[in-house]
């Protein structure tokens, strides 16, 4: 009786353990613009990137990590800044604000380290900065780290990180 306990234990505890490796698994088959448009919170980041022909790059083998500014983030930008970025004629603009919003490798939150300077694919480095039990980058905090992609890693944050020579034009207006 002890044997076939102990067997049911082993079946039931491999179960398990292949049960949640396949959950895991299915948790990132999307790509980080598929884990985007799947999250209302997201929309404008998404229309952004479309406007800016970057859907395809971030659907790409990656590994990336996306610093995503939620709607909010967005609307919090000083009046008529997001409109100008998303006119056609202010493409390089917008791009330039978006990838500065990447990293080209995975960078978990538990990598991240006080006064790290995490390097964009946009070209500046955005320092980050340990406030509490937060992480912040360039200003913004990172409200809800870790979500998962086929093809990285997205860490919502709660502001728009502006590149240093876009800082002063975007806030002036």
């Amino acid at each position: 009786m002890k044997m076939l306990t102990t067997l049911f234990a082993a079946l039931l505890f491999t179960m398990t353990a292949a049960f949640a490796q396949n959950n895991q698994q299915g948790a990132t088959q999307e790509d980080i613009v598929a884990v985007a448009s799947g999250n209302p919170d997201f929309s404008t980041l998404v229309e952004a990137l479309k406007a800016a022909d970057l859907v395809e790059t971030l659907q790409g083998d990656g590994p990336f990590t996306v610093f995503a500014p939620t709607n909010e983030a967005f609307e919090a930008l000083p009046d008529g800044t997001l409109e100008e970025l998303l006119k056609p004629e202010n493409k390089d603009q917008l791009k330039k604000v978006l990838t500065y919003h990447v990293l080209a490798k995975k960078v978990m939150a538990a990598d991240l380290q006080d006064g790290m300077a995490a390097s964009t694919v946009e070209g500046d480095d955005a320092k980050v900065m340990k406030e509490g039990d937060s992480f912040v980058i360039e200003g913004a905090t990172i409200t809800k780290p870790d979500i998962m992609a086929s093809n990285g890693v997205i860490h919502v944050i709660d502001a728009v990180m502006l590149p240093s020579d876009m800082k002063n034009t975007a806030t002036s207006k």
